[in-house]
């Protein structure tokens, strides 16, 4: 069965086990979710309810113990951890609670760096790629200034940037606002939405923030391991 084009990412009865023994707990619970490019989705719920987990898994970064994700139609649950990593460098960019930005380099070679690990573009192209993004996040006067002379604000916008430097039809936001104040957490949200609209990429994010999951075209809430 072909996927419809507007699907970035589907998943079907993800069930992920963590710890072990009498430890052992069921974090999710036989998940399925959709998200179609160019909408904002909020998955909400109490904390340890398997937010995270789902995002991680939906990411690639950890693999299901039962059920399916594809990627842009491609299944990708039982495929090789290169195949994982591939996928992972073209489809999905991701922003976190904690920027993780590489403070001893520029923010111009933050946003570089995925592109520089993706290898597709000559190094003038990817320098011209990352200097409009910084336009776009509002920082482009400050391109060349150490990650440790930005504001927490402003890292998590070169954070945003650098998700979005290969084009990736997924953004995964781990509590992207989480870390910031009100002002700048309605800027990086207002920032990460409005610019996966321009360039039609779907927007799966975790939050705790009431206020910024009412901005979302969906809200998905989670309990125990599963939608509700």
């Amino acid at each position: 069965m072909s996927e419809a084009p507007d699907i970035a990412l589907r998943c079907e009865g993800l069930h992920r086990f963590l710890g072990q023994g009498e430890g052992r707990v069921h974090v999710l619970r036989g998940v399925s979710f959709e998200a179609r490019r160019g909408k904002v989705y909020a998955i909400v719920g109490p904390s340890g309810c398997g937010k995270s987990t789902l995002l991680y898994l939906l990411g690639l970064l950890d693999q299901p113990d039962q059920g399916d994700i594809w990627i842009g139609g491609q299944r990708m649950s039982a495929s090789a951890d290169s195949e994982r990593t591939a996928a992972r460098g073209e489809h999905i960019g991701f922003v976190f609670q904690f920027h993780f930005l590489m403070l001893e380099f520029t923010a111009l070679e933050n946003v570089m760096m995925p592109m520089r690990k993706l290898g597709r573009l000559p190094a003038p192209q990817m320098e011209a790629r990352a200097r409009q993004l910084l336009g776009e996040v509002g920082l482009a006067d400050k391109a060349h200034r150490l990650c440790t002379q930005l504001s927490g604000g402003e890292q998590q916008r070169v954070a945003v940037a650098r998700a979005l430097a290969n084009q990736p039809s997924i953004l995964l936001a781990d509590e992207p606002t989480g870390n910031l104040d009100a002002t700048n957490s309605a800027i990086v949200f207002d920032l990460l939405t409005r610019l996966a609209r321009e360039h039609n990429q779907a927007v799966i994010l975790v939050t705790h923030n009431p206020e910024i999951a009412g901005k979302c075209d969906f809200r998905r809430p989670m309990r125990d391991g599963l939608f509700v």
